[in-house]
């Protein structure tokens, strides 16, 4: 009888046994104070934040890490976070998230296996300091090289907006300026000729300064030694606008006329060609003004020196230059929110997946970020730039979790 029954119960329909759904991973999230020079943007806003922790994730943000971006401790701790007083204890989370590169100080408390997510400046990047990084063991993604999934780099982009429409309020403010410039209204009125402004670069910082200068009702005419992005800008900005490639003589011949010039370009390999000779500054107008947006590449103007934002200019030739590098960080605010959408995006997905070197392993675009996997070097220019050997990330991975 007792064997009938088992065979009756195991003939019967059982419940399916359906796996259980991996877990999210809780990120514990740290966010400094900037400590570089004027940098003014933080990482996260209090917005960000309370998605995050609403989504079981910890986040600790240094006292008044917010406060040049008008993002108070009050804001941060509502939305969830943990308010921290010490740069130290913030540098104990897994994943260290900031703005600027990191400085000296903060690369000694770093700790091995931790990830750290921030501008690297490969212009300005110094071997000592990588070397540094290296011995930490850590896993360091430079923002500017996080590609998205239309493989374009986002964050740069959206500093790069910023830029383009800044470069040109910039320009018109200083133009109007009776003290430094020659107090043109940029767009002009009926009967008075407005302001002709060059731009060198027809990339996302040329666009967007030209489209704010055509705005404005000023002249503009563009110089770049690409046609496919001569081509780009005309189609994106709608209208035509007079474009053309680099012949010296030729952009000689319209920076003499310019009231304003703006220097947009830009180089993969971290260094803009000098575009414009001392001579052709020499011939400009008196009272003209030269953003030099390049000037984190070294400029695209011979005459560029850096400049920041407490000095923000100085005149050369009778022309006045300004040659800020972080034009961004001006605008702190819609800079941070700009960066924050971007990277909470990648940390969510960083918990639904389960940590965030899985995030690695399933976004090509996220990893290309990484120049820096446990401390090997994992970035080609790097590598190239100070002669350290170069590990491809692939390996690294099939090393680690085979």
């Amino acid at each position: 009888m007792q064997g009938l029954t088992n065979i009756i119960s195991a003939l019967s329909p059982q419940e399916k046994l359906v796996p259980l759904k991996e877990k999210n991973s809780a990120l514990t999230i740290g966010i400094p104070k900037e400590r570089t020079f004027q940098e003014n943007r933080i990482g996260l806003t209090p917005e960000s934040v309370s998605i995050l922790v609403n989504n079981g994730h910890r986040v600790l943000v240094e006292t008044k890490a917010g406060d040049a971006a008008h993002f108070y401790d009050t804001d941060f701790s509502e939305a969830g976070a943990e308010i921290v007083s010490s740069a130290e204890e913030i540098f104990k989370s897994e994943l260290i998230l900031k703005v600027a590169p990191l400085t000296d100080a903060e690369i000694e408390w770093l700790k091995p296996n931790q990830i750290v997510i921030s501008a690297i400046h490969l212009p300005t990047m110094k071997k000592e300091r990588l070397e540094k990084l290296i011995e930490k063991k850590v896993t360091a993604l430079a923002f500017e090289y996080i590609k998205d999934s239309s493989n374009t780099f986002p964050i740069v982009r959206s500093m790069s907006e910023i830029a383009g429409n800044a470069a040109i309020l910039i320009a018109s403010e200083l133009l109007s300026d009776n003290t430094s410039g020659k107090g043109i209204l940029l767009g002009g009125i009926t009967g008075v000729p407005p302001a002709k402004v060059v731009v060198l670069g027809a990339g996302v910082v040329g666009e967007f300064a030209s489209r704010t200068a055509l705005g404005l009702g000023a002249e503009v005419k563009v110089f770049d030694n690409s046609t496919y992005k001569l081509m780009r800008l005309q189609n994106n900005i709608g209208t035509r606008v007079y474009t053309s490639i680099i012949y010296p003589d030729t952009l000689k011949r319209e920076l003499q006329t310019a009231d304003i010039a703006i220097g947009s370009m830009h180089s993969e390999s971290g260094q803009s060609a000098m575009i414009v000779t001392d001579a052709m500054v020499q011939n400009m107008k008196a009272g003209s003004v030269i953003v030099d947006v390049s000037i984190d590449q070294g400029g695209c103007f011979e005459t560029s020196e850096i400049t920041n934002h407490k000095n923000p200019t100085f005149k050369k030739y009778d022309v006045v230059h300004y040659c800020v590098p972080n034009i961004a960080s001006r605008f702190s605010r819609t800079a941070s929110y700009a960066i924050s959408n971007i990277l909470t995006r990648k940390l969510l997905r960083a918990g639904e997946l389960g940590g965030f070197e899985k995030l690695l392993w399933s976004q090509d675009g996220t990893r290309h970020g990484v120049y820096l996997f446990r401390g090997s070097v994992t970035n080609r220019h790097l590598s190239e730039k100070f002669k350290i050997k170069y590990t491809d990330l692939g390996l690294l991975f099939t090393a680690t979790n085979g």
